[in-house]
């Protein structure tokens, strides 16, 4: 009989003091019956409620819980990074701290993965947001997969499994501000998405409103991309082409009429043009935020302490 493959939980965890043990409680459930070893890495990100104390009394109960306290909050996306790094079995899975991601449905991010993938996204059936969110949150993630190069890939989330040995291909990459998806489609592009199914958020609200997922896709597009550059190329090429257009109508008129436009005409093609150029140096202002970021070599995230820092493992 093959041994199934080891399993590395990571687990971001954000003021969620009150669902890590429900968390946890499940995963003992339902890891055993997938992997002959597996381990959850519960990364605590700058937590403000008492979820350190909690990740440090399961990591006493469970020996398979791994305990990893930053220094201050880095971000979702740091925290993943730093579980993925610090994971020591061949599949990775991650997923929220909040239970929207039932443990039960790991089996089924296995799955594609036995069939040749590398990377495979749990897709809610149905989203759990409101309209706005779930509409900003679509065009996010179509934003992501064109960043990405994964045009088959249309649905992108925090519910995902993929191999361990795909982390290489980033394993120099130190920004601080990091997008873990895009990393991962620096090392394959064998990715796949399954249907699973989402429970309600138990305690508090998402900590995404509008301004961050705006902030997230501005991140995106002009962090892992030149896509932005290539439309500010392609806005000055027009509005060059609709300044010629003018100046032969103004033209033309002249010598018909033997009169010009007045001041409203010439004021709305000065607004026209200044908004180009306004635009374009705004677009060249985010790409030198991010030269600036990556130039200071701030690190990913900074670990203050960890719990079986020497990977034990049991089952």
């Amino acid at each position: 009989m093959s041994q199934k493959p080891g399993i590395s939980v990571v687990v971001p965890v954000y003021n969620s003091a009150s669902t890590l043990r429900d968390l946890i409680s499940q995963l003992a459930k339902e890891l055993p019956t997938l992997a002959d070893h597996f381990e959850v890495i519960l990364i605590n990100d700058g937590s403000k409620d008492n979820s350190w104390e909690m990740i440090q009394v399961l990591g006493r109960e469970y020996a398979w819980v791994r305990g990893v306290n930053l220094m201050r909050n880095y971000g979702q996306h740091n925290a993943l990074v730093c579980g993925m790094r610090l994971a020591a079995h061949e599949i990775i899975v991650t997923m929220d701290d909040d239970l929207q991601h039932p443990p039960k449905e790991i089996y089924k991010l296995l799955e594609p993965l036995q069939q040749g993938f590398d990377v495979v996204y749990g897709v809610p059936v149905k989203l759990p947001h409101s309209w706005w969110r779930n509409a900003f949150s679509r065009l996010t993630k179509r934003i992501l997969a064109l960043v990405m190069g994964i045009p088959t890939i249309r649905d992108i989330g925090s519910f995902r499994a993929f191999r361990a040995d795909i982390r290489r291909a980033s394993d120099q990459f130190q920004s601080p501000t990091v997008i873990l998806d895009v990393l991962l489609s620096w090392g394959t592009t064998r990715f796949t998405t399954v249907q699973v199914e989402e429970t309600p958020r138990q305690t508090g609200e998402s900590n995404y409103n509008f301004s961050k997922l705006a902030s997230q896709a501005l991140l995106i597009l002009t962090g892992f991309s030149t896509v932005p550059l290539r439309i500010t190329n392609w806005l000055g090429f027009v509005s060059t082409v609709f300044g010629l257009i003018i100046l032969i109508v103004v033209l033309a008129q002249y010598f018909v009429a033997g009169s010009v436009p007045g001041f409203p005409f010439l004021a709305s093609i000065i607004a026209i043009f200044s908004g180009t150029q306004l635009f374009a140096l705004g677009i060249f202002g985010e790409y030198l935020a991010r030269i600036f970021d990556r130039s200071m070599e701030r690190p990913i995230y900074v670990i203050a302490e960890q719990i079986r820092e020497n990977k034990e493992e049991s089952v």
